[in-house]
């Protein structure tokens, strides 16, 4: 049996409605940040090859939503995933996000009405085809009126370019503002947020997930692994093998890569990652294994995004999604990881 064919072991999914909306997702979404060649962030390196392997064997394995964004690899990101899905546009919830720069000239980049609409054409004809089914803010833009970007959206989803809207790295206080903000044009409001949360930053649980559970927003969370270091896969005192996350921060020559990733890289972390790795031996099963379990299983979660760069890893990811932690195990994991822990 090959790597692609064993996803049809993994345990099909129950799916859940993203936010207030009547829009049903997968409790896996497939991130693609690292399709295509290394990218400006030092993203990428998974080939066209391997990654229309990857999103045929999850949606064989019954998962359906899909997420990207015009920024990853320079959006070749979005051309693959678009040739990945051809034949298959149907089954898929297809997201994407815009914000990043797309050009050097002062409109090239932000939330504005001038940038959104030439943004959302050109991930159209990256993507191949005539509407995405979430399409978000990328990041909050302070020089942009939220009024204008929430009616410009709103006008693509009249137009039936876009089905639902969301936002990405958005506070407790800018979500309240973007829905607010949708009312008073009588526009269309956010459905889903996109956050990071793992182990290792549970910042959303105090004031984001409250206020998206209060606004209708459902959660698709990114980095439920901690940027790798929940697999165990880093020690202290030690540089990263090249081929992984870190390694090819520090050889991005991105200025400040490597100090964000040695800063990454505390004792607070490490002890964290120590716990979960002795969780995973009690429980004869991986790291990342425990980590994604937890995230999945969290209040407020409604999908959690996961970042494969094999069928293989694709396969130990959905089934860690089934992965039912046992009470002492998440009291210990709780424990360990609570933002006040000393």
């Amino acid at each position: 049996m090959s790597p692609a064919d064993s996803t049809a072991d993994a345990p099909r999914p129950a799916y859940r409605r993203l936010g207030d909306s009547g829009l049903k997702v997968s409790p896996a979404c497939l991130g693609t940040m690292n399709f295509g060649p290394p990218g400006t962030a030092g993203v990428g390196c998974c080939d066209e090859a391997e990654a229309t392997r990857l999103v045929h064997a999850f949606l064989d394995a019954g998962h359906n939503i899909v997420d990207t964004a015009n920024g990853y690899t320079d959006g070749e990101s979005e051309r693959i995933l678009g040739r990945a899905l051809k034949g298959r546009r149907e089954e898929v919830v297809l997201a994407t996000k815009a914000f990043l720069p797309q050009g050097p000239g002062p409109n090239d980049r932000g939330l504005s009405r001038a940038h959104l609409t030439r943004a959302l054409d050109a991930s159209l004809r990256r993507l191949g085809t005539d509407h995405v089914d979430l399409y978000q803010c990328h990041q909050w833009d302070a020089e942009t009126p939220i009024e204008e970007t929430m009616a410009t959206l709103d006008g693509f989803v009249r137009a039936g370019k876009v089905r639902y809207l969301g936002c990405s790295n958005f506070t407790a206080a800018q979500i309240v503002e973007a829905q607010w903000a949708a009312e008073r044009v009588g526009g269309t409001r956010f459905v889903a947020l996109q956050p990071p949360y793992s182990l290792l930053d549970r910042g959303i649980e105090e004031e984001i997930l409250p206020t998206c559970e209060r606004h209708g927003l459902g959660t698709l969370v990114y980095s439920p692994l901690g940027s790798g270091l929940l697999t165990g896969r880093y020690a202290p005192g030690t540089d990263p093998e090249p081929d992984s996350r870190f390694g090819r921060l520090f050889r991005s020559g991105l200025a400040g890569a490597r100090n964000w990733a040695q800063n990454f890289f505390t004792e607070r972390n490490f002890r964290i990652a120590d716990g979960v790795a002795a969780v995973a031996r009690e429980l004869g099963t991986t790291p990342a294994s425990v980590a994604l379990a937890w995230a999945g299983r969290r209040p407020g979660v409604t999908s959690v995004i996961i970042g494969p760069r094999s069928t293989a890893q694709l396969t130990e990811n959905l089934r860690a999604l089934s992965l039912d932690l046992p009470p002492d195990a998440l009291t210990a994991l709780d424990t360990l990881s609570t933002p006040d822990h000393p």
